[in-house]
């Protein structure tokens, strides 16, 4: 990861809210901003963020979130995220989040990642599905 990363550094992201990314089971004419697909794209916001940061074969994992979701965006709306660093310990980066439509405050919280070299994660992942293969079904 490049030295590069201050805490301070910013990005915002505007996401349209179409209908994949709304609540299905209050009807159609309550359809809302789910708060999955927020928590989604809060993470690829901060995780694109870090990528510019980033060497050759790094990217980032979620290892914590806090969100408070206070405010219902409706479908065809569309939100800003915008996500500081607000702390970065080596490979462990924690964000400030906040979350506006253009009527209100939706969501504020916090999120922390942690860069991972690709090649070291694959390698894990791989001994770990060969342990799972040999457990008794």
């Amino acid at each position: 990861m490049k030295n590069s990363l201050n805490v301070g550094a910013t990005s915002t992201c505007r996401i349209d809210i179409d209908r994949d990314r709304t609540i299905e089971f209050m009807g159609d004419e309550c359809r809302v901003y789910s708060t999955p697909n927020l928590l989604y794209d809060i993470e690829m916001t901060c995780r694109n963020l870090l990528l510019e940061y980033s060497d050759a074969g790094e990217d980032s994992v979620g290892t914590r979130i806090e969100l408070d979701h206070i405010g219902a965006t409706l479908e065809g709306m569309w939100v800003d995220i915008q996500v500081t660093v607000n702390e970065a310990k080596g490979r462990a980066v924690s964000f400030d989040v906040l979350v506006t439509d253009p009527l209100e405050k939706v969501a504020m919280g916090k999120h922390s990642r942690f860069v991972v070299d690709l090649e070291q994660t694959a390698g894990r992942l791989k001994a770990k599905s060969t342990k799972v293969a040999s457990l008794p079904k």
